[in-house]
């Protein structure tokens, strides 16, 4: 079932509340149904995480737990699914990302090449920024609703499967059940 595999990755609620980081959301972090995994919370979290994931800023982590509390959806799947950017997977995201903005914007993707600078970032900010900042709200939102529709609809053939299991276990011989 789809809730035992998600629930085999995420963090205790203990573990996240003992995260000095998230320690700004004080007593909010007590509410259960940050910590209870059904179809509208994991959803919403992986939804949550997702739009977040494709923000180019630090922090992004705060801006989910931030939003699951009052949206009461999953805390946990919201952090981890944000995760989905880390420093590996960040410069084909990103650079996806700016492919997206460029040819949004009708603009011929330009070659670039990375420096570890602030004066390389305020300088490709004023090129390729435009067209990278588009890109990645475009693919948050749009990955972003392909990932709430997605678990969602698995979610529900997860439990539908498990059903079906279920009444076959029960009645072997009932073939309206398939």
């Amino acid at each position: 079932m789809l809730k035992k595999f998600i629930k085999r990755f995420l963090p205790s609620h203990q573990k996240v509340k003992e995260q000095k980081v998230l320690s700004i959301f004080g007593t909010l972090l007590h509410d259960p149904n940050l910590w209870h995994l059904n179809r509208r919370s994991a959803a919403g979290a992986f939804s949550l995480g997702l739009f977040f994931a494709f923000w180019p800023i630090p922090l992004q982590m705060w801006l989910a737990a931030a939003l699951a509390i009052p949206l009461r959806v999953n805390l946990p799947l919201s952090i981890a699914t944000v995760w989905l950017t880390n420093p590996f997977t960040m410069p084909p995201i990103f650079y996806g990302a700016y492919l997206v903005g460029a040819s949004v914007m009708g603009l011929p993707p330009q070659d670039f090449t990375f420096e570890l600078t602030w004066d390389w970032v305020v300088q490709s900010m004023e090129t390729i920024g435009p067209a990278f900042l588009l890109g990645c709200m475009i693919c948050s939102i749009i990955f972003s609703a392909i990932g709430y529709f997605s678990l969602n609809f698995l979610w529900r053939l997860s439990v539908s499967k498990a059903w079906k299991e279920r009444v076959q276990k029960r009645c072997p011989k009932n073939k309206l059940v398939k």
